[in-house]
């Protein structure tokens, strides 16, 4: 039976020749699963709707079936195909059609995570064993904590690679000839759920894993707030040694008392607060580490002090949880504190996450696009008090009335930018109705920053800070996240160029 024969594929060793896979999706994950399963002998049908011209011109090069039309029905290509697995991008939600199908037709359903486990041992250590797996998810700051623990695991003498989420499929990763001693994987709520379909024998064991937090988030994705947690809780499923976990968020507490763990896993929290013995927390401004330490009852370990992290720009709070949970994940591999103190002070974050693109006359000018939900709004918000809040966006589905009420409500001003505008503003006019607020409508859409930095300057109150954190998606006015900051920082420099021009035009100096 097709059951029993999946059962038996927990090896690049196996004899995969001849099943009949169906991948879904031709992004980099969806090339990625054909690519890796042709060269292990597998028939492969991709279903995409549409798909680059490269991967258009590849798929058949390395040996598979490309069908390219709508998905909206299920295609009578895959039903005659017959697959044995259906291995789905992460874009297909459950309740998708073909995903419905496949379930409804007792079909195994595959992410790519689960294809990568199976077939872990292609590239074995030194030792012989593969790479161990470091799990990283969270509603927000899973890539930075997931570029921070690679980069305490290297500090340590480790080889370590990102992958996931990141953008780096974990089967690139698997089959990188040159070989790793641990795969920091990042994994987004939609991979968890595909993790959490997989039979026996294609479930993770991960050495450690963490959920940094949890907010609601890509509900219309997975259905309800129930659904996107369940999802988010198979991180911990299986974990060997160490559950990292936010004491400040009990929903991460409560998902690590319900895992179904190796037995001798331990619980590991952090917060910014005082650690108890099994945790790493931060004590008169210094951060330290009492869950891997020999006299862990009695003293704690130095990782780095919060002065340091200040002077590498990395002293925003949530950033300085991050931190504690790569540090966390790091210890449990056994990198040494020197190690993280050194590496800390000279890692630095991605563009569009709390980057201060700019500060002239008193004016610091931060860019946050990253944050496109309210819980990462909020910790930015948290980070500058004060600051004139730009916001909005495409909302997707989800109500900021309490990210205004709360958060929201110590910003110096606020401008409403998105097509969602309406929703913002009533929730101002609900919540905050202090705070005074401007929008940019949609006939200024092409110069939206523009018009953005100069209201931010007119309500600025001398000195002070502009943020950049939309808590929205950002594809009804731009085209990434990334697009949205770019676009911002331009501004900032255009605005501070015409002013630094006035400025000299009004010296006394001037000619």
């Amino acid at each position: 039976m097709a059951s029993e024969r999946l059962e038996g594929l927990t090896s690049w060793h196996s004899d995969w020749t001849g099943l009949r896979v169906a991948v879904l999706g031709l992004s980099v994950t969806g090339f990625s699963a054909a690519d890796t399963l042709t060269e292990l002998g597998a028939e492969v049908l991709v279903l995409s709707e549409d798909a680059s011209e490269e991967y258009a011109r590849l798929v058949p090069v390395i040996g598979a079936r490309l069908e390219l039309g709508p998905l909206s029905e299920v295609p009578a290509v895959l039903k005659d195909f017959a697959p044995d697995v259906v291995l789905a991008s992460p874009g297909f939600p459950p309740s998708h059609p073909v995903i419905r199908w496949a379930k409804e037709n007792g079909i195994a359903l595959w992410g790519d995570v689960e294809l990568a486990w199976r077939v872990r041992d292609k590239v074995l250590r030194a030792d012989g064993t593969p790479a161990e797996w470091v799990l990283i998810t969270g509603t927000n700051g899973k890539t930075t904590t997931t570029q921070l623990t690679v980069t305490l695991l290297d500090a340590g003498g480790l080889r370590a690679a990102p992958c996931g989420n990141i953008g780096v499929p974990v089967l690139d990763a698997v089959r990188d000839p040159g070989g790793f001693d641990v795969l920091v994987v990042e994994l987004s709520s939609h991979q968890l759920w595909y993790i959490g379909q997989s039979a026996p024998a294609g479930q993770l064991v991960p050495y450690s894993a963490t959920c940094l937090n949890l907010a609601d988030d890509h509900l219309v994705w997975h259905g309800s707030a129930d659904a996107y947690r369940a999802a988010k809780a198979f991180v911990y499923r299986h974990t060997k040694v160490a559950c990292v976990y936010n004491k400040s968020d009990l929903a991460t507490l409560r998902m690590v008392e319900e895992a179904d763990v190796t037995e001798g896993a331990r619980a590991i929290g952090f917060d910014l607060g005082t650690p108890g013995p099994s945790d790493l927390g931060v004590v008169d401004g210094i951060l330290v580490d009492r869950a891997f330490h020999d006299d862990r009852r009695h003293s704690a370990l130095e990782l780095t002090t919060v002065d340091a992290l200040r002077a590498a720009g990395l002293a925003a709070p949530h950033v300085v949880q991050n931190i504690l949970a790569a540090s966390a994940l790091a210890r449990s591999l056994g990198v040494e504190p020197a190690d993280i103190r050194d590496a800390l002070q000279t890692f630095r974050m991605d563009a569009h996450r709390i980057e201060v693109v700019a500060e002239h006359h008193g004016i610091r000018w931060v860019d946050d696009s990253k944050a496109t939900n309210p819980h990462a709004a909020a910790s930015s918000l948290r980070a500058y008090p004060g600051a004139i809040w730009i916001v909005g966006g495409d909302l997707k589905g989800v109500d900021l009335g309490d990210l205004v009420a709360h958060a929201g409500g110590t910003a110096g001003g606020a401008i409403v930018i998105g097509v969602d505008r309406e929703p913002v503003l009533a929730a101002f006019r609900r919540h905050a109705p202090h705070v005074p607020v401007q929008e940019v409508v949609p006939a200024e859409t092409g110069g939206v920053m523009d018009r953005v930095v100069e209201i931010a300057s007119e309500m600025i109150d001398g000195e002070g800070t502009v943020l950049l954190a939309p808590a929205a998606a950002s594809f009804d006015q731009f085209s990434s996240y990334a697009d949205r900051g770019e676009r911002f920082a331009t501004a900032v420099r255009e605005w501070i160029g015409r002013g630094s021009a006035d400025d000299a035009d009004d010296s006394p100096t001037a000619h």
